[in-house]
């Protein structure tokens, strides 16, 4: 009999997840709300549970016996793997860091508590007043306390456009919170992370490109990054203790940060979980060779995950569709060298809605350098 792993969610990059569990042998048991997502053919079985009913979702893997309880690049379903891994005796994290590390103004508090850099940051509600960040200094960064992909974020350079990001972010937000926090300056970068038993290991940094001022939406991304080896070991040593800070021990972490000219590293944000946007499944990968994958599935079934090169790593970088320029440019790789294409998506090439964040891009595709 094959032992059973449980999947939570079932969008597209879960089925790649959904597929690296049936290839290493487990039985695949995929929870999630019903709406067409590929993963609910993928599946071995399929449960049409909302990721948001713990309970049901507890008792199903109860009756089916699974050993392991997993996902990737899913904010929304990390509570749910670690509530039921924990009550289960599983591989997993603890509660604290199902809080501080899915809201952004509790997890500013636990960098400052780590004696991490950290901005000056406030929080605010509907409640806000102006008069309590009279002190503040601009730029700064608003965005939701609870949500990602660049929702509600808005760069404000004056007083007089705060209350207006404020409201924005506060409109975005699933708990009516906004963060506001002094602007850090400096280059954009997130390393992949492997964290096993509270031992942790940096597989990849990312170099980010983003849309910069007001809402900073990412456009493409590039691995292995331009970080000078003298400089990766302190940011590592930063990053460690970041980790520690929300109690992140299993499975794999998202670390977002930039370097500060002053030369400190500046933590933007962490997920307890793979990177998105193509970042885990894909770029971490084919840059070092290092089934990631497979990692996540290891090390929430309790083993210790293998660090093996199993393919030639390669420059590869990923190109979201923003206008007609990206279509003509991706359209020009296609027909010079179609083989550096490793994957796209479907584009919109309409082209008609705007893009406010990374969920309204009209596509994406990967490739590899020449």
């Amino acid at each position: 009999m094959k032992e059973r792993i449980a999947v939570i969610g079932a969008n597209e990059a879960i089925t790649m997840l959904i597929e690296k569990a049936k290839n290493m042998g487990y039985e695949t048991h995929v929870f999630a709300w019903q709406c067409g997502d590929p993963g609910e053919n993928a599946a071995d079985y399929f449960y049409p549970i909302s990721i948001d009913e713990k309970d049901e979702i507890l008792e199903k893997c109860k009756e089916v016996g699974v050993i392991g309880v997993c996902s990737i690049a899913s904010d929304f379903a990390v509570p749910t793997v670690n509530y039921v891994a924990r009550n289960l005796g599983l591989v997993g994290n603890g509660d604290r860091t199902d809080i501080v590390a899915r809201n952004k103004y509790k997890m500013r508090c636990a960098f400052r508590e780590a004696g991490l850099y950290t901005p000056r940051f406030y929080e605010a509600g509907k409640d806000f007043s102006m008069d309590e960040v009279a002190d503040l200094e601009c730029p700064v960064i608003v965005k939701p306390t609870d949500r990602w992909s660049s929702k509600g974020v808005t760069r404000v350079d004056s007083l007089e456009q705060l209350r207006v990001a404020v409201d924005y972010a506060i409109e975005e937000s699933f708990n009516d919170k906004a963060i506001i926090e002094e602007f850090m300056d400096g280059p954009e970068y997130s390393a992949e992370c492997i964290c096993y038993r509270g031992e942790y290991h940096i597989l990849a940094f990312t170099q980010k490109q983003t849309t910069g001022h007001p809402h900073y939406i990412e456009i493409g991304h590039v691995q292995p990054s331009d970080i000078p080896e003298e400089k990766q070991k302190y940011i590592r040593q930063t990053i460690f203790k970041a980790l520690r800070a929300l109690d992140i021990q299993n499975g794999a972490a998202h670390v977002e940060f930039r370097i500060l000219e002053n030369g400190e590293i500046g933590i933007i944000e962490i997920g307890a979980r793979m990177g998105g946007d193509s970042i885990g499944t894909d770029l971490t990968p084919i840059s070092t060779g290092i089934d990631y994958l497979r990692m996540v599935v290891d090390v929430a079934c309790g083993k210790k995950p293998c660090f093996d090169v199993v393919r030639e790593p390669k420059c590869v970088k990923i190109r979201f569709i923003m206008n007609e320029h990206d279509i003509v440019d991706y359209e020009g790789i296609r027909a010079k060298r179609p083989e550096l294409i490793t994957r796209s998506s479907t584009f919109d090439m309409n082209l008609s809605n705007e893009v406010i964040d990374s969920s309204t891009r009209h596509g994406y595709y990967i490739y590899t350098e020449g």
